[in-house]
């Protein structure tokens, strides 16, 4: 494993520098890196490593989230208002019509069938967009108009919603029915997770003011209980719909309400962290990329995804109607939302592992998802926030 671990880091990062030389998204080397040391090319990653590596990558989703919380400003995602709330549902509900109305017709495949590969496909990814939004929050792009908080609140609610959807229709392939529950789970399991992690934020506000210890030691801290809420989230989730992953962003931003100034060093030493914790999980996403099924989809399936990418810029802008926000911002945030990666590497061999009939065209796609937009979409930001966002110095 610690041949591995090195391979890894040292090619990751390699690659990610020279893709970043070549004016290309980091990501785009790490991805290569994991698919070259994968299983399907050069197999040289241990097999235990592979057994943790959806753990691996749940780790390294917390890192970026709790970053995430820490850096939001709650007042400035208020004055942002609906178009945040409708960008955690709307573009991916216009993905899974636009998959609907194409995938029948270009795959051959069923409306139940394309309905379960639109929840696949549908969500972005806060792995890819956070660290952007994040960036560009530094360098003050879009301040104005809070565009990045915008674009980082969406995509973190985002992925529930979609999973839940990817459950029920799931489940409705399987014979199940499709309860009223079910959607119902939405909501509550948002709430809960808010709730659940604000008040964790601010009883740590409280305990981090009365007791002096050094902020390498609040840092282990905040990571075991972001890790908590994860088992948390697995343990009740049959009895209490619960979001962990929303819970460890909001005890960032609880913390960040209360202790601000401990709220921007953490920050500080969270941004370390994510400098390992990108490597390992770009790498371990495409060390799940199969390249022989990416291949066999042929070039409908490459349609297809640029197809329902349209889909989903179109709901991105239906949420920014009625705002303030100019057509250059707008375009931004169409292009902002593009990109997919944890999701899909994480549940697009389910439908297979089920043994449903659509199972490895749903993988094929979603391979091909992260292939095509996790590096496009990344590259689209770099490229077009000086040209498209205003500045605030």
């Amino acid at each position: 494993m610690l041949t591995s671990i090195a391979l890894i880091f040292l090619l990751g990062m390699s690659l990610g520098g020279i893709f970043q030389k070549l004016k290309l998204p980091r990501l785009l080397g790490m991805l290569l890196t994991g698919i070259i040391l994968g299983p399907y090319v050069l197999n040289l990653l241990d097999s235990s490593l592979l057994g943790i590596s959806a753990d691996l990558r749940e780790i390294a989703l917390i890192i970026i989230l709790t970053r995430a919380g820490l850096a939001l400003d709650l007042d400035d995602l208020k004055k942002v208002g609906r178009p945040a709330v409708l960008m955690c549902f709307v573009p991916a509900c216009f993905e899974i019509l636009g998959m609907v109305l194409l995938a029948p017709r270009l795959l051959g495949i069923s409306v139940l069938e394309a309905t379960i590969m639109g929840a696949v496909v549908g969500a972005v990814s806060p792995a890819v967009i956070v660290p952007k939004m994040l960036m560009l929050m530094e360098k003050g792009y879009g301040k104005n108009n809070n565009i990045p908080q915008l674009i980082m609140a969406g995509a973190s609610v985002d992925d529930v919603f979609v999973i839940v959807m990817f459950t029920a229709f799931t489940g409705l392939a399987q014979g199940d029915i499709i309860s009223p529950m079910s959607f119902v789970q939405i909501p509550v399991s948002i709430i809960t997770g808010v709730i659940v992690g604000a008040a964790i934020g601010i009883v740590l506000a409280v305990f981090f003011k009365k007791v002096h210890i050094r902020d390498s030691i609040k840092v282990i801290i905040l990571l075991c209980i972001s890790f908590l809420m994860i088992t948390l989230q697995n343990a009740v989730g049959g009895i209490v719909p619960f979001s962990g992953l929303l819970a460890v962003m909001s005890i960032g931003i609880a913390l960040q309400r209360k202790r601000q100034i401990v709220a921007e060093r953490l920050s500080g030493k969270y941004s370390k962290l994510w400098v390992a914790a990108e490597v390992m999980l770009f790498v371990l996403v495409g060390a799940t990329v199969d390249i022989s099924y990416a291949l066999s989809a042929g070039v409908a399936a490459i349609i297809l995804i640029f197809g329902v990418l349209i889909f989903r810029m179109a709901g991105v802008f239906c949420c920014m109607l009625k705002t303030k926000l100019s057509m250059k911002e707008r375009l931004f945030c169409m292009i902002g939302y593009m990109p997919k990666a944890t999701v899909q590497a994480a549940i697009g061999g389910v439908p297979l592992a089920m043994g449903l009939g659509c199972g490895k065209i749903v993988l094929t796609v979603a391979v091909l998802a992260i292939l095509i937009t996790a590096p496009l979409g990344a590259f689209g930001i770099d490229m077009t926030y000086k040209r498209l966002l205003t500045k605030q110095e």
